[in-house]
């Protein structure tokens, strides 16, 4: 599995971390940076693991102070399905209900240990093909301001 990987200032420790876990257990991991400590913007690096998506990577994962940032740069991407998750159900059920293809996490907000347990069950999880969640899914492609009469049942 290929995996791109990306934090700023505030995710960099956890990063440098989950390089290393992931590349021992045998993940071709594609570092987007940042390469140390300096003050990054999140949203160049947020672009740069989106745009391995889909193609060059399988996956993604993004870390920053809280994840917030991260993942809500990462929803702005149309191909891109970002997960803010804290623990291994969430990782698990954004997977397998929703499709997510990039992981978001907070590297002041959680520690190691439980990040990495979050990556392992984000990456050995799979999207379910019950037609629910599929119809599901969907509507959450379609939904936006001009397609609120369609998600309604699509009247006049």
């Amino acid at each position: 599995m290929r995996i791109s990987l990306g934090s700023d200032h505030g995710g960099f420790q956890l990063k440098e971390e989950l390089v290393l876990r992931l590349e021992r257990a045998g993940m071709d991991v594609m570092d987007r940076g940042c390469s140390g400590g300096e003050t990054v913007d999140y949203p160049d690096v947020a672009s740069s693991v989106c745009s391995d998506l889909p193609g060059a990577a399988d996956l993604g994962i993004l870390v920053c102070g809280t994840g917030i940032g991260m993942c809500n740069t990462a929803s702005r991407f149309d191909h891109i399905i970002a997960a803010l998750c804290t623990n291994e159900y969430m990782a698990r059920m954004a997977r397998e209900h929703n499709a997510a293809n990039v992981l978001c996490l907070g590297g002041r907000v959680i520690g190691p240990e439980l990040a990495w347990a979050i990556v392992r069950t984000f990456i050995t999880s799979e999207p379910l093909s019950d037609d629910r969640y599929i119809r599901r899914r969907k509507k959450v492609r379609m939904t936006g301001p001009s397609d609120a009469d369609a998600l309604k049942g699509g009247g006049n």
